[in-house]
């Protein structure tokens, strides 16, 4: 699944192409991908400019005088910017057609989606989807980002893997993100959350940052078939420190990485320096 390293990708590549661009159709080729398609869209959007486009954990925001088009990916889903003349291939079932090309959602398996919030139900933080979204990790102080975990995790059993895959405190921190901050935190993925202290909740932060940025900075992971907006897949997971390398020596102490499952996800850490 594209978690926010992947999302912010996509973004990056698609922005400059659509920010300020009129829409002259939108054909919509199925009735519904998770939820159904917004039926209107191809009557209200021709002749709208697009005012901006955005991210919010990891659905896509493309900004309208009317409203805005929310964009998520699923499980395999990509949305790329293609020529006029690019033929269709199958799963392709959405177009934002512009003067200067396509942008183009492709979803297999249908579990992505395409919504509208119209302006006049709110700004678009009020939208279902997004109101329970938690902070954004690249945004704000580290400080800031390890106050609300320690906050929100007091009295918490529940495992500091489940509460960030949970996005309802930080945002974006996808399966192989957790593994991956947890091992340059040095935390035991098992460990309550409700049991870490605020100074190893800084930790955390730091290292969450660190590796979302890194990852973004590699364009992503090269997780099933991810893609970029422009067809070009991701490198990071080329230089992961423990995700996917159980058996193999812990690049920081040489102790085994295991691999335990958490949540129907694979969890992979050092049990010698993760503690």
């Amino acid at each position: 699944m594209p978690e926010l390293p992947e999302v912010e990708t996509v973004l990056r590549g698609i922005a400059p192409r659509v920010e300020a661009r009129v829409v002259r159709s939108v054909q919509l080729r199925v009735p519904a991908l998770r939820w159904p398609l917004p039926a209107h869209l191809p009557a209200q959007l021709p002749g709208a400019r697009v005012m901006g486009a955005s991210r919010r954990g990891k659905y896509l925001l493309f900004e309208f005088a009317a409203g805005w088009v929310i964009v998520h990916l699923g499980m395999s889903g990509t949305l790329r910017w293609v020529a006029p003349n690019v033929a269709l291939r199958p799963h392709d079932h959405a177009d934002l057609v512009f003067d200067e090309g396509i942008l183009r959602l492709n979803d297999p398996r249908r579990f992505g989606a395409l919504l509208w919030h119209d302006r006049t139900a709110g700004p678009i933080g009020a939208h279902p989807l997004l109101v329970r979204l938690g902070l954004e990790p690249m945004q704000g102080t580290v400080q800031a980002m390890a106050a609300a975990l320690y906050r929100e995790s007091r009295g918490r059993q529940v495992s500091i893997k489940a509460l960030l895959l949970a996005g309802a405190i930080v945002v974006g921190v996808g399966n192989i993100y957790a593994s991956e901050s947890l091992h340059r935190a040095r935390i035991h993925p098992g460990t309550p959350g409700g049991r870490i202290s605020l100074q190893r909740y800084e930790r955390l932060a730091y290292a969450i940052r660190a590796t979302l940025d890194e990852a973004i900075q590699h364009g992503g992971s090269t997780l099933r078939d991810f893609v970029a907006s422009d067809g070009s897949s991701g490198y990071f997971q080329i230089d992961a420190l423990v995700y996917d390398r159980a058996g193999q020596p812990c690049r920081r102490c040489q102790g085994q990485i295991r691999r335990i499952v958490q949540q129907q996800r694979a969890t992979y850490f050092c049990p010698a320096c993760q503690h």
